[in-house]
Order: structure tokens, then sequence, then C-alpha cells
């Protein structure tokens, strides 16, 4: 009879993908340096709206804010800080979008895979009936990329990629900036209307009084929208680090039988290393890679085994 743990893990079968004729063989082992990117059509539409936006934002600031501004300095420090953070925002963005979250390999169900793990008689594996897949622990399937996620937090569209524990950084990253420019363009739309309020409409922009003000409205509508939903999203995968529990280990209401790492140590292995400023920097790849998902590499060629619960027996 199945533990509670195992039903849960089996959780996301159904009976079409039980069938092992539904598996493909192992594929071959991808080449170093192959760009990870997902061909969703939803994802990649609401990538390229995430861009037109923050584009939009860069348009109102320059051409409607600080340009006409009579103040040099005003200008030039609001400039360099909005772009600055908006530059990061997209680099966050890209990073999170294009890197692998933690794809098991596909196909590596196989006798030859198992026995190269060097398990102890008596312990449990499980195959992922729908990517054929010995799924590592605390790994889930996505049904957009199509592949066991190690550590996998959730899909999102908006980065046409899944968070999982080698993307986190950055998307923690592409929220942060995003609610930040959000914030910063508030302000700017806030002292811009007192601006003009004192002055001549006319003066204060480029464009003429009803086309400011719609602009203004239109981008003080996409800031405060933005800034809630990332401020919001950035809490939860902070809490989700510090508390080393996926947002979608929590939704299903796993029961932890890992341990627990504490709050600082999670922040650091989620960043890569101790605290710099490299915890801010989208560029920077994550120098912890002591990873236990290094155990699942590429699986030797050989027959996928049928059973989707595999316990290792004293012959093997």
């Amino acid at each position: 009879m199945r533990s509670p743990a195992h039903r849960c893990r089996d959780i996301e079968r159904q009976a079409g993908y039980l069938q092992p004729e539904h598996c493909a063989p192992p594929p071959p082992r991808p080449r170093s340096g192959t760009m990870w990117f997902i061909r969703d059509g939803c994802g990649i539409v609401c990538g390229v709206i995430t861009w037109m936006l923050v584009f939009y934002a860069e348009f109102v600031v320059l051409f409607v804010m600080l340009l006409p501004s009579k103040s040099i300095a005003y200008s030039l420090v609001n400039g360099a800080l909005f772009n600055s953070l908006a530059f990061l925002a997209l680099a966050s963005h890209f990073r999170a979008m294009l890197t692998d979250p933690g794809a098991v390999p596909k196909g590596n169900a196989t006798k030859e895979f198992i026995e190269s793990l060097q398990l102890k008689p008596g312990q449990v594996v499980y195959k992922c009936p729908k990517c054929c897949s010995i799924k590592p622990d605390r790994a889930h399937h996505c049904s957009v990329c199509k592949r066991c996620i190690r550590k996998m937090d959730h899909h999102c569209p908006w980065v046409n990629n899944c968070v999982g524990e080698n993307n986190q950084k950055y998307f923690v990253l592409f929220t942060m900036y995003i609610a930040l420019i959000s914030l910063h363009a508030l302000m700017m739309v806030a002292f811009h209307f007192l601006y003009c309020f004192e002055e001549d409409w006319t003066k204060c922009s480029t464009f003429s009084p009803p086309a400011t003000v719609i602009l203004l409205i239109l981008l003080c509508f996409e800031g405060l929208l933005f800034l809630i939903f990332t401020s919001v999203m950035f809490g939860t995968q902070i809490h989700s680090i510090c508390t080393d529990e996926t947002g979608i280990e929590r939704l299903k209401g796993e029961t932890p039988t890992w341990q627990k790492t504490p709050c600082w140590e999670g922040m650091k292995a989620a960043f890569g290393g101790p605290l710099s400023l490299g915890w801010f920097n989208p560029f920077s790849d994550l120098s912890c890679e002591k990873r236990q998902s290094s155990r699942v590499h590429a699986a030797p060629q050989g027959e996928i085994v049928e059973e989707d619960v595999i316990e290792i027996r004293a012959e093997y």
C-alpha cells in the first residue's frame, strides 16, 4: 500500500500516459551551449507585450516628462536611474526566459540509467509517465515545457518559461526591477502633474495637453498595475526561498520529506553565493552549482522501463 507521500508524487499521472509505448527513446545528448527556448505561442506573445510595455514607459518618461523639463539635473538624474533599472529589468527577463530552469533529460527512465545511479536495495525511484524520465526529488512535470523541472515553482507566461532552481534568481530580479521602475515612474508622473498644474500645460510637454494627459494616465495605470503585481510576486518568491518550499509544493500541500534549508542559506543558494553585488546582477551566473540534481545526466541508451514506481532490488 502506498504512503500519502507516494500518492502525492503520482498526482500528475493520467491514464493516457501510463502506456510505455507513449514514451520516446532517450534523445541524443544536447550540445553544450544550446539555447533554451520554449516555443509556446501564448508565452511568446506575453514576453513581447512585456518588452513593449517597458518601451512605452521609456517613451513617456523620456519624451513627455524628462526632455521638456527645465531642470537639466532633474532630467539627467532621473533619466539615468530609470534607464538603468529598465535595462536591468529587461536583462533579467531575458535571462529568466532563456535559462534552462532545471529540466530533467527526457527518456532517461532506462534500466541502464537506474543502475548507474548506484542506489541501495529498497530505495524507490519514480518515472514520470509523461516524459519518461526518472524524477528527482521535488521535480514536477510542466505541461507547457513538456519536461520535468527540478524545484519547479510555477510556469510563468510573462517570461515564457518555468521558474525552477536554475533561473529563480533571474525571475526574482525581474520582478524587483519592474517594481522599482513602476514606483519610479509613478513618482515622476505625480511630480509632472503638479508641475503642469502650476505652469502652462502647453509649456510642460512637447505634446498637446490632451495627449500629455492621456499618455500620463496610461503610464500611471500601467505603473500601478505592475507595481502591485510584481511586488506580490517578488514577496512570494522570497517567501518560497526562505521557507524552502516551492509554489507548486505549497499549492499541492505536499508534506516536506526533505531537510529544509535555513532562510539565509537558501538565499545564498538561489542567488549564487554570499551577499555581494552579484546578487543584483542578471549577467552573473550561479556559482553555487552544488546541486544534488547533478546525478541526473543524460541516460545511457536502453529500453524505457514500464513501471512508474521502481523499487531497487538486491539483484540490481
